[in-house]
């Protein structure tokens, strides 16, 4: 029996170090917590290029540079970089480079190499005494950081963060030197990885004693009709005494009212860790999590001494129940739920892998409307904000591992992604690998056997996984390793799995990889344009209707993630240059609708009618056009100009079709549920394009710098129709802001994503704006030759940078020079 294990047989008993006793249920009194969490964005100075290294001649150099506090060259405290450009993260610099032919196909065409990034850091003598720690949230690819000349951590992994004491190092009153060597010449994975420090970084001040980083587990336990939060709390003591502590833990409901509260007494010894586990009790009926209904609960742990709270951190909570059935697939709150997921990549045009947290709603939001309920994390872990906003926005998760190696650093790797996530309701399910040659050997039998065990070790509440293309028939197996098969493709083998292994979960971990340009409906390899009807896949792949008619039909297989939700960066198959982005989304780049938009929506939405159809109605006299209506109702029928074009049986599996002679006006499909009209769908022939047209994707932005949203351009005729065929170029301005980031979809364009031009693509841009630090008006003004420029204004309001699933309240900026 594991530790978590035990902890679920025993009600309310706390163990700390030896220490044990009754942690009896008892209502706390918040007090603010003396924790500091400062963002650490600003500040930067970045040079794009390395700096070679002082070469070692003579004995005195030798033994100076063996020393700590001797950075070499752009590490020594004492190097100037005044010269270099200042920068705030998040910062992707390979996003701003231009497209090379010679550069790899897979990272978009971008040149990446080796940077340097450095800060000033100023801390005063109140810092003194206090735990300082340097959160560094991603850094791609490989990077060295130095403090005050000292080498103080090498990460290994561009999806990993570095949380880095820097307490034994730090000067007070004086200035504080911080160098970070960024080699993104690896390459962790086969797509766009971006290059920098394209994550947030922090500087968190701590009492001495502590509550580590990712250091708190409280996720909910049913057995029974009862409910319990085990909760473990890590603490650490970075001073020099021994300290006798209260821990405190409390659930609270999402308006922070305290529902259960339990604490316990410890000792944590100086440069030692304690861990505390105690028991929550539930008294009440939680309302439960889903992707239906998103409930999220908090729990507050702190720590007291004397009476005086020492540190406080709040971690998420959701009540919810999973279960598979190798028969009947995957059970949430015990109700069948299939799976409705795609595989998601972190990057999005214009901004590349350096996301703002707006833009990340806003990819989710255009998820939600396909009835997408999941998320494959392809191929590592996420944005930490991400993973907060699928909580609240109800995405169940399959968080998944970069790195296949039972080898200490890469287990490391595993187990840092298990304890910063595990607190989330949204995760159901832990990915050890995704494809790896090694699937059906005993080596990798071996390792997944024991990165599985890292990671029950630190949560057996949710089952293991490993995304297989290959191996399902082998006689050994990483299959026999983890608790639900994940099966990459391969729908021809779904049957002689689940005949070969009954008792064995599984589900499609991953399929599809169909082909399709958005607003394009005739292939043409030449110009590397894929039709939008769902006929081509890549060869190891199906259509998005056949990949989700082989799951939909055989109750066994828990559910589907397509490859993928929205187009990403790099991996351009089946072309290369010019194209640089996938043809594979739903979604394009910047995620508008592509026609497998239509075709998702009518086989996963239940219970509202859904109707779509396309193409657009702007063809040439003469030319056979097909058109495709997207329904999950019961008929669909077809009228051009008024005048029907056939009644026929819905078939929200395999679409339906028309073949019509193109003839000006419009098309028109109606959707019926029980001989009622339920939805209609016009395109119609639209004039040519007049003017421009901004649509924001939020009408307000916060004035503190970093606020930032995504912003529709289209092309619209006369009656304020958009033209699906307008290329027209557009030229940007901008008050009150910045322009971040460009995007138009086109898998094909080598325009710059940054800057203030861009072209439309079949009638669509996008441009991403960030917010100035003046409250008012942000106003973006576009034009284009021949059209009516368009201006929007989007309100910024007043207030400081404010990251609540870091901390609550402002997040003031740490000091730089």
């Amino acid at each position: 029996m594991n530790r978590r294990e035990l902890f679920k047989t025993i009600s309310a008993t706390a163990f700390v170090s030896g220490f044990s006793g009754i942690a009896r249920a008892q209502v706390a009194t918040p007090t603010a917590s003396p924790r500091q969490v400062l963002s650490l964005d600003k500040g930067w100075r970045f040079h794009e290029g390395d700096i070679p290294m002082p070469l070692l001649v003579t004995h005195q150099e030798t033994y100076e540079a063996a020393k700590a506090g001797k950075g070499p060259g752009a590490a020594d405290v004492k190097y100037d970089d005044s010269a270099w450009p200042r920068v705030t993260l998040p910062h992707d610099f390979a996003i701003a480079q231009p497209f090379d032919k010679n550069a790899n196909v897979d990272q978009a065409y971008r040149p990446r190499g080796v940077a340097w990034y450095r800060n000033t850091l100023l801390f005063t003598q109140a810092d003194h005494g206090r735990h300082i720690e340097l959160q560094l949230d991603g850094m791609a690819t490989f990077a060295t950081v130095w403090f005050n000349g000292t080498l103080v951590d090498r990460n290994w992994s561009g999806y990993q963060s570095a949380y880095i004491d820097l307490t034994p190092y730090a000067y007070y009153d004086k200035p504080n030197q911080l160098a970070i060597r960024v080699d993104a010449t690896a390459m962790e994975g086969w797509w766009y990885e971006g290059a920098g420090l394209y994550r947030h970084a922090w500087i968190v001040k701590r009492d001495p004693v502590h509550i580590v980083t990712d250091g708190v587990f409280a996720h909910p336990v049913k057995t029974g009709d009862t409910w319990t939060i085990p909760v473990e709390v890590t603490l650490n003591n970075s001073g020099d005494k021994t300290a006798q502590v209260t821990v405190t833990s409390e659930l609270r409901d999402a308006g922070g009212k305290a529902l259960a509260t339990v604490r316990a007494q410890a000792a944590c010894d100086p440069l030692g860790q304690g861990v505390v586990n105690m028991t929550l009790p539930i008294s009440f009926t939680p309302d439960l999590w889903s992707p239906e209904t998103p409930v999220i609960y908090s729990v507050a742990t702190r720590i007291e001494q004397g009476g005086r709270v020492l540190d406080e951190v709040t971690t998420p909570c959701g009540f919810r129940t999973t279960r598979w059935d190798a028969d009947q697939g995957f059970f949430l709150n015990d109700r069948h739920v299939k799976i409705k997921g795609v595989c998601l990549h972190q990057d999005h045009a214009g901004v590349g892998t350096a996301i703002p947290e707006n833009v990340i709603d806003y990819r989710l939001k255009r998820l939600k409307t396909l009835g997408c309920n999941a998320i494959r994390f392809s191929h590592n872990a996420q944005n930490t904000y991400l993973m907060h906003a699928c909580d609240r926005m109800g995405f169940l998760v399959m968080a998944e591992n970069r790195n296949f190696d039972a080898s200490p650093d890469y287990i490391a790797q595993l187990q840092w992604l298990v304890r910063r996530d595990r607190n989330h309701p949204s995760i159901y399910l832990w990915s050890v690998f995704n494809e790896e040659p090694m699937q059906a050997t005993e080596q990798g039998y071996e390792m997944v056997r024991r990165m599985s065990a890292a990671v029950k070790a630190l949560d057996a509440t949710r089952p293991v996984t490993a995304a297989m293309n290959g191996g399902l028939d082998a006689a050994i197996s990483v299959a026999e390793a983890v608790d639900v098969v994940g099966i990459n493709y391969q729908q021809d083998k779904y049957d002689l799995f689940h005949k070969a292994h009954p008792d064995k979960p599984m589900f499609s971990s991953e399929d599809t990889s169909a082909f399709m340009t958005r607003g394009e409906y005739k292939s043409d390899q030449d110009k590397h344009i894929m039709a939008s009807y769902d006929d081509e896949a890549a060869p190891w792949g199906e259509t998005q209707r056949d990949a989700w008619q082989a799951v939909v039909e055989r109750p066994f297989v828990g559910g589907q993630f397509v490859w993928t939700g929205l187009d990403y960066h790099g991996e351009p198959s089946p072309f290369t240059w010019p194209s640089n982005s996938s043809y594979f989304g739903i979604l394009d780049l910047c995620g508008f609708d592509k026609a497998a938009a239509f075709i998702h929506r009518a086989q996963w939405i239940d219970d509202t009618p859904q109707l779509g159809l396309v193409p657009h109605w702007n063809w040439q006299a003469g030319n056979k056009v097909r058109v495709m209506a997207c329904t999950n109702a019961d008929e669909v029928e077809l009228f051009v100009n008024g005048q029907s074009a056939g009644r026929q049986k819905g078939d929200r599996l395999r679409m339906n079709y028309w073949t019509l002679d193109y003839a000006p006006g419009f098309i028109e499909a109606r959707a019926y549920k029980g001989g009622k009209l339920v939805a209609k769908a016009r395109n119609e022939t639209t004039g040519k394009a007049v003017a421009l047209r901004l649509t924001p994707d939020l009408d307000a932005l916060t004035a503190n710098g970093r606020d930032a949203a995504p912003v529709k351009v289209e092309a619209i005729d006369a009656k304020g129709r958009n033209v699906p065929l307008a290329q027209d170029r557009v030229t940007f301005a901008i008050e009150g802001g910045t322009i971040i980031g460009l995007g138009n979809g086109d898998p094909t364009c080598l325009e710059p994503e940054k800057g203030s031009q861009r072209s439309l693509f079949n009638g669509l841009a996008q441009v991403i704006v960030q917010a100035g630090a003046t409250a008012g008006a942000l106003t973006l003004t576009a034009s284009a030759d021949g059209l009516k420029p368009a201006s929007v204004a989007i309100k910024l309001n007043p207030g400081c940078f404010t990251a609540p699933w870091r901390a609550p309240g402002e997040i003031a900026d740490q000091a730089t020079a």
